[in-house]
């Protein structure tokens, strides 16, 4: 006989099981529920309106710094404090492309930074001189092969082991994207580190070797194309582009049949961690070493049988995203320096900020004031969500700002801290049972931290969603549970939110040394 669906704490505000489902965080989901409300605030119809205004014209007008300027003036002098939100948005138009986040991610060696510098190269963020400087360095390195990787992987160890640690940066423009590339590590080692990226991206670019031997390698348990691919939908990522590179190689030598070969591989498995082949997932045939499908097509026919387009071409035609313009200000704050003061960086995940506007860093609680904002090599008196910048604060000491910091206005309420609550999780890959008392790595956002299982409420039907076992003695692969978890770190918390509030710190992932164990998101903070 069925169990009747057990029922948990629904009076409680957040936390009824039917306010989000499992296939919200289920990796293995057919369908993606996006974590913000996908209905357009006042804001964000302006922006849809300008985007496509945009879109019609043929060209778009030049911009300096002086003229927008003079946009942000005229466009915000009758505007009030209280319609902060929409003043931005209109003072926006002055910068005209709309800010793009992508991700590289996949199995060490694929040939992610190298597609990434040669791409930047190839759009001119990359002049001659510094090339020939980089083409130095690399036969210093025995690493001739390797020289556009020079461009993202910028540190000395990166440089001479030719592998990515840290998420490398940079940024490029196309006729109406200014996009900018977030270069993950492919080594298991660094996989926190590209935990980290995924947060930040709008759109994931997997890259995979057509070299024979390569893909597999990535490919088989353990390789990380398959853990980077769950990672990013997990991250809440809806748009992946997977790059099938290397074709060139004299394996593959532009070879159709291979192509297909790992595309109908790597389908069934994409489609196992949530994304839809036909609207979500695109395949593009490239060689980063020479540059082909890169930006455009190459001169030569060496794959007449592709007739998509090229990577930076199918960027430029992605439609608008919508942006949660209209919230309170969130920016989780990924990178810290000094630079004549205290320089934060990381993408605006809600609402907007001016220069003079009076912040709060939590978890901490310590008030800020912005007094610069840098959106790459400009300096502007206003940024919104969507968009990677740096903010200049003052009233603050670099020690006070640690990893998972979220910079948030004092005009709303700050984003919440936690360290014991309710969430529900999904195990993905687990060879022993999971009970209480068991212990992992929870990374949510920039935050990395050691957190216990306190207590399973109840077991969730991965397919209805319906409660059915209410307090099980263990969970384990395939399981999808309600659990109850607390911070291992005495007295102290950490950044989160409900997931149905605000995703980007709803969602989590639960790690040990070799690998995910579980993705999840928040569905009631206790304390």
């Amino acid at each position: 006989m069925a169990q009747s669906p057990v029922p948990w704490d629904e009076n409680d505000e957040g936390n009824s099981i039917s306010a989000v489902s499992s296939s919200d965080l289920n990796a293995y989901a057919k369908e993606f529920v996006p974590g913000f409300i996908p209905k357009l605030s006042s804001a964000e119809q302006i922006n849809a309106e300008m985007e496509q205004k945009y879109a019609r014209s043929t060209t778009a007008p030049t911009t300096t710094a002086e003229t927008l300027n003079e946009t942000t003036k005229s466009n915000t002098s009758s505007v009030s404090k209280g319609k902060k939100a929409i003043a931005v948005v209109k003072r926006d138009i002055g910068r005209q492309k709309e800010p793009l986040n992508i991700l590289f991610c996949g199995h060490v060696d694929a040939g992610k930074s190298t597609i990434a510098g040669h791409l930047l190269f190839l759009a001119g963020q990359i002049d001659q001189r510094t090339l020939e400087k980089h083409q130095a360095e690399a036969r210093e390195n025995s690493r001739e092969s390797g020289v556009h990787a020079f461009a993202t992987d910028t540190t000395e160890e990166e440089r001479a082991r030719g592998i990515t640690v840290e998420v490398g940066r940079a940024w490029f423009e196309t006729e109406r994207k200014h996009i900018v590339i977030l270069d993950a590590p492919g080594h298991r080692h660094f996989v926190p580190n590209m935990i980290l990226g995924a947060a930040q991206a709008d759109v994931a670019v997997l890259v995979v070797s057509a070299r024979r031997g390569e893909f597999e390698t990535g490919f088989e348990r353990g390789g990380q194309t398959r853990e980077h691919t769950m990672l990013v939908k997990a991250a809440g990522v809806r748009r992946m582009i997977v790059l099938i590179n290397k074709m060139d190689d004299s394996t593959v030598n532009w070879d159709q049949a291979r192509y297909n070969e790992i595309k109908n591989k790597l389908i069934p498995y994409l489609k196992k961690c949530g994304f839809k082949s036909d609207e979500d997932i695109t395949f593009i045939p490239c060689s980063g070493m020479k540059g082909s499908f890169l930006k455009t097509a190459p001169e030569e026919q060496c794959a007449p049988w592709y007739t998509g387009s090229a990577f930076a071409q199918y960027l430029d035609s992605l439609p608008p995203f919508s942006r949660n313009i209209d919230g309170p200000f969130r920016m989780p704050i990924v990178e810290k320096y000094k630079d004549m003061g205290i320089i934060v960086m990381g993408k605006i995940e809600s609402g907007c900020c001016r220069v003079g506007d009076q912040c709060v860093i939590m978890p901490n609680r310590n008030r800020v004031k912005v007094t610069n904002i840098y959106y790459e090599d400009m300096e502007t008196d206003f940024c919104i969500c969507g968009e990677n910048v740096r903010l200049k604060l003052e009233n603050i000491d670099e020690n006070k700002i640690s990893s998972g910091s979220v910079l948030c206005s004092t005009e709303s309420e700050p984003c919440h801290v936690g360290k014991l609550f309710d969430a529900e999780i999904v195990v993905v890959e687990h060879k022993s049972f999971i009970s209480p008392g068991y212990s992992a790595a929870l990374h949510i956002y920039g935050a990395s931290v050691e957190v216990q299982l306190q207590k399973l409420i109840v077991l969730v039907d991965r397919m209805t969603g319906e409660r059915t076992q209410p307090n099980p003695r263990y969970i384990k692969q395939g399981h999808a549970a309600i659990a109850r978890f607390q911070l291992s770190q005495s007295g102290k918390g950490i950044c989160m939110e409900l997931f149905k509030n605000f995703a980007p710190l709803g969602r989590f992932t639960l790690r040990e040394q070799n690998g995910t164990v579980a993705v999840g998101h928040i569905l009631k903070i206790i304390e």
